[in-house]
């Protein structure tokens, strides 16, 4: 896992909330899958940092949450 000071430099990506997120906010996280890695930051914080996992180890997360 890495992570970037700010999530400037992944603005290009297309980023996606979880349909169960609600419009109240929260505790939530989008994710954006780009070449060989899956960003993830916070949906409440979009100009802050982002986390970068493989493919592999987004899909142990979400097959565990």
């Amino acid at each position: 896992m890495n992570s970037s000071e700010s999530s400037a430099v992944a603005s290009g990506l297309a980023w996606f909330k979880s349909s169960y997120s609600g419009a109240e906010g929260g505790q939530c996280v989008e994710v954006a899958a780009g070449t060989g890695v899956v960003h993830v930051r916070d949906s409440k914080a979009v100009t802050g940092p982002v986390i970068h996992v493989s493919p592999d180890a987004w899909a142990e997360f979400v097959k565990e949450a």
